[in-house]
């Protein structure tokens, strides 16, 4: 089902007026809006108001940070284990020890330790490293009991977090704000602790647009101003760990996307913390040895091999509890669970799951006494407000409206997975489980053009919250088609239309099940991007399909 949202009334139109759709589309209509939107300024010089960041605690958190620099206390960066925790925790960690501070980073291990600040790791940290001032990052929002355990044994704690706050949180300082992503929280701090030191500061903005492209926050206002300059930071870092990373992935670094970020870098990072101990992740942002990056790169990359498997395999049998179920018997919320499920990857399952029922999806890894689980949601549908309303059988609970983890004894499973189907029968709109493509604007094949394509390259970088530009035409040629891709899973096309000479070269990505529908001279509907082939030194524009419709 396609939703086109905007239109241009008159049928002699310009790409200015495309280009004011396409703003408005994103909620960008006034003159500044625009020139912010189109020209963002340098993070460099934002404040703690321009995030959401209440300002008295940032004070209060600033203070007993200082205090600890200009002491020589022992600091410890107590991170999360994903792409967003790690690079917010080498972000700070450099900060901090550019600042002149006695300071170690500590990952927990997801599997021992579990998620966020816990008093197993609190009691290591104390045992390795013997500080006064532990700062989480990406983490500690939720972690009440975890901050008094601490103050007990005469630890002080900062929390810097961005997930969502519960009604009660720890009685310490903390710098939080939802607007940004973990490592966009720890780069404002680490900003203002580099406020002498800017070249620094300016650095670590590489970092920081990997945690916020991983994390998947909207990438509007400020996230889009530390992605578009954080881009530039990487296209040019001479950071051992990612030109490493970036080598061995094969990505140039001077071209660097988001897509690249979400799609192979952050990935390869996620893959320690799922499947082995995230402080090779680490290691491998801050080394300045050449070939342990090398090295590191490499043990990346193949976890990262494994991790695809595993989940490959894992949704298999997820997905095969509810094939036998049609579709007036799948529940509303699809809960899965099982002992051999591997808690590193319940996230990916649950984010399949999704992408295969559109349902908003609950896999648990069963332990003896103890289970993990982690969901994911769908569009208009907000999971940890619900988890929270129905969490008498959780231990604890934590996340955003899109994504959400939680633990819980596994005794209760079966109670548990009860309760929050029958709340989602009345709870969940079906309405909500109809899955649309919102397209930005319907075109003619005569728009289509460089032009337009150089002024929808204004709009990146690209990602949630600001998707890259989706057009619609109706009624275009089928010239050719064919099969291409190592498993003939792509199609290659030629579409024409009366109003243009040439016809325009398309491919179409995973879409080969549509290969024996197709026919030559049919006419169709199609969705798609705007994109440039470069082949054998030509370069031409080429149309990315993302729907056919048959007519």
């Amino acid at each position: 089902m396609w939703n086109i949202l905007g239109t241009i009334s008159k049928n002699d139109y310009e790409i200015d007026d495309i280009i004011r759709v396409l703003l408005g589309n994103r909620g960008i209509t006034k003159e500044a809006e625009i020139q912010t939107f189109l020209h963002p300024k340098n993070p460099i010089d934002f404040i703690s108001n321009d995030v959401g960041i209440d300002r008295k605690e940032l004070q209060r958190a600033f203070a007993r940070i200082e205090k600890a620099i200009q002491k020589n206390e022992s600091i410890v960066v107590y991170t999360d284990y994903d792409a967003d925790g790690i690079t917010a925790g080498a972000v700070l960690w450099e900060a901090l020890y550019e600042r002149g501070a006695r300071v170690m980073p500590y990952v927990p291990h997801r599997v021992d330790e579990g998620y966020g600040l816990s008093e197993k790791g609190i009691d290591r940290v104390q045992k390795e490293f013997d500080p006064t001032l532990i700062i989480t990052v990406d983490h500690g929002i939720t972690a009440v009991k975890q901050v008094e355990y601490a103050k007990k044994i005469g630890i002080d704690v900062v929390v810097t977090d961005h997930h969502v706050k519960p009604k009660v949180f720890p009685d310490c300082p903390t710098i939080h704000t939802t607007d940004l992503s973990g490592a966009g929280v720890s780069w404002f701090v680490a900003n203002m602790l580099l406020k002498e030191k800017k070249e620094k500061a300016q650095e670590l903005l590489a970092l920081c647009a990997i945690g916020t492209i991983a994390d998947m926050v909207p990438l509007t206002r400020t996230n889009r101003s530390l992605v578009v300059y954080g881009l530039k930071a990487l296209a040019k870092t001479k950071r051992l760990g990612l030109v490493a990373l970036l080598t061995g992935a094969g990505i140039t670094q001077e071209l660097i996307t988001t897509s690249d970020i979400s799609h192979i870098l952050a990935p390869r990072i996620n893959a320690m913390g799922r499947l082995d101990h995230a402080l090779d992740a680490l290691r491998l942002l801050c080394t300045k040895n050449a070939d342990r990056a090398t090295r590191l790169a490499q043990v990346l990359s193949v976890t990262n091999v494994e991790r695809q498997q595993l989940t490959v395999d894992t949704t298999a049998h997820a997905i095969d509890l509810f094939k036998k179920k049609d579709a007036k018997t799948i529940p509303n919320i699809l809960v899965v669970s099982d002992e051999t499920y591997n808690q590193g990857i319940i996230g990916l399952v649950a984010g399949k799951l999704v992408e295969t029922y559109y349902r908003p999806a609950i896999v648990i890894s069963e332990g003896e006494g103890i289970s993990k689980g982690s969901v994911r949601s769908i569009r208009g549908f907000d999971i940890i407000s619900f988890l929270r309303n129905h969490s008498s059988f959780l231990v604890d609970v934590g996340g955003h409206p899109m994504a959400a983890g939680f633990t819980i004894e596994t005794k209760n499973i079966q109670k548990f997975t009860k309760e929050v189907e029958n709340a989602a029968k009345s709870e969940i709109d079906a309405s909500l489980f109809v899955q649309t493509m919102t397209i930005d604007i319907e075109l003619l094949m005569t728009d289509i053009g460089s032009s337009l394509y150089d002024r929808i390259r204004e709009f990146a970088p690209f990602g949630l919250g600001n998707p890259e530009p989706l057009f619609a035409t109706k009624d275009v040629t089928v010239e050719s088609f064919r099969l291409i891709g190592a498993k003939q899973n792509h199609l290659k096309l030629k579409l024409s239309h009366p109003s243009v000479k040439i016809p325009f070269e398309a491919v179409a990505f995973g879409k080969g099940e549509l290969y024996g529908k197709l026919r030559q001279g049919a006419p169709i509907d199609i969705a798609y991007t705007i994109d440039k082939n470069d082949w054998n030194g030509k370069t031409s524009l080429q149309l990315k399909l993302r729907d056919i419709q048959m007519l």
